[in-house]
């Protein structure tokens, strides 16, 4: 998972990035909400491979092109459109929400390049964190509060668990497992399938022809149900596409593809 960008690529949601430290920030609040309106028209978001289990009940999990793959929850099948969030940052109820937008407005980041350790950083352009006069500290008697440490914890087990969603990656690539994927959806109003195209899947067919001694410690690792986690919730496209459709969103052929 990249949560440690430069300021001239900053990871997705963030619009800017910030320190956290007592001079600048000893008066400042954070508020809850019940709107996440930072992932209102994303149609992917990253996910830790922990996340398999509970995000393939609701999209399809796919993982991103290039050299370094990052796993996916399809939340939308046309850029610009995510179905489970309204234009509000409702989220629909009893839809998993991935723990990469859970973290929003905090992140670890590398203050330099050269930087060895992270820092706990958030987007000063959110309207989450201010001088309030509700919401909880994030410093109090000079010291921070348990809520900046439970943000703290969180953070840092994100960065475990985006650290083993890398192991996991370069053991599938190691196994020239992941191929470019097709997803194809249909619907009434429309005249031929559509094909989703754009990502990296887990080959079945490669997968049916490791050796067995890959298959057993996958499975006793706990790599190969997460596999067959991400290979099953492919079936949620039809879902996802369903409930676009339903928003008048179809996609064209162009957008698919």
């Amino acid at each position: 998972m990249a949560s440690a960008p430069q300021n001239s690529q900053l990871p997705m949601f963030y619009k800017d990035l910030a320190p956290v430290n007592l001079e600048d920030h000893g008066n400042l609040r954070a508020r809850s909400t019940d709107r996440a309106t930072w992932m209102v028209n994303q149609h992917a978001v990253p996910l830790t491979v922990e996340e398999f289990p509970a995000a393939s009940r609701n999209f399809p999990i796919v993982f991103s092109m290039g050299d370094s793959p990052v796993p996916l929850a399809l939340m939308g099948m046309s850029e610009g459109i995510n179905v489970f969030v309204d234009e509000e940052g409702k989220v629909d109820d009893g839809v998993y929400v991935p723990a990469y937008a859970r973290r929003y407005p905090f992140l670890l980041a590398k203050l330099r390049p050269d930087a060895e350790e992270l820092s706990l950083c958030f987007d000063p352009t959110t309207n989450l964190i201010g001088e309030f006069e509700d919401g909880e500290l994030l410093f109090e008697d000079g010291a921070p509060t348990e809520h900046i440490k439970r943000t703290l914890q969180f953070c840092e087990q994100f960065e475990v668990a985006g650290n083993k969603s890398a192991t996991f990656i370069e053991e599938l690539k190691k196994h020239d497992l992941l191929m470019d994927g097709e997803l194809t959806f249909t619907h009434e109003s429309l005249e031929q399938p559509m094909v989703y195209r754009g990502f990296k899947m887990v080959s079945q067919e490669k997968l049916r022809d490791l050796r067995g001694d890959v298959l057993r410690s996958w499975n006793q690792n706990g790599m190969l149900p997460l596999i067959f986690a991400h290979l099953f919730s492919l079936d949620q496209v039809n879902s996802i596409f369903t409930r676009q459709a339903r928003l008048g969103k179809l996609p064209v052929a162009a957008e698919a593809n």
